[in-house]
């Protein structure tokens, strides 16, 4: 555990601005191509988009994390990339959860194999962690959105 416990992320927490007068233009089109470029024309420009009424369905119970670390990669999580985390939502394994493993933060994906609960890793360097009643865990809230800086 000790070895596992050194290459955790580390996150760093940021809360929601649901005040923000910020829009950003949208682009209504039928289809966006990856080959040919056509020209966006104003007809097709609609009222901004609030990015906080897309990402946020619970302003109360919804905060963004800063992920540090590779452990997730595999399942599209990079070092830098922002999680939109609502604390209202009940985990399933398909999710990706923000816990707290004896008072550290990470991101994983619960799975349950029989009685036994584990935390998965989306690096196969990074071996599983089985929640036995030994651990302070906690789970903190369901990953909604992966927001990349590409």
């Amino acid at each position: 555990m000790d070895k596992q416990k050194e290459k955790k992320p580390t996150l760093e927490f940021f809360p929601i601005e649901m005040n923000s007068p910020i829009g950003i233009p949208m682009v209504e089109a039928a289809e966006v191509h990856a080959g040919f470029p056509s020209p966006v024309q104003d007809a097709y420009m609609n009222q901004p988009i609030d990015l906080n009424k897309v990402l946020v369905d619970h302003p109360a119970t919804t905060f963004i994390v800063r992920v540090a670390g590779d452990s997730m990669i595999e399942e599209g999580v990079d070092s830098g990339d922002l999680l939109v985390v609502d604390r209202s939502l009940y985990p399933s394994q398909r999710n990706l959860t923000i816990c707290m493993v004896d008072g550290e933060f990470c991101v994983k994906r619960i799975v349950q194999k029989g009685n036994k609960v584990f935390l998965k890793s989306g690096n196969r360097k990074y071996p599983p962690i089985e929640i036995d009643p030994s651990i302070d865990f906690t789970v903190w809230g369901v990953v909604t959105w992966v927001i990349k800086k590409k």
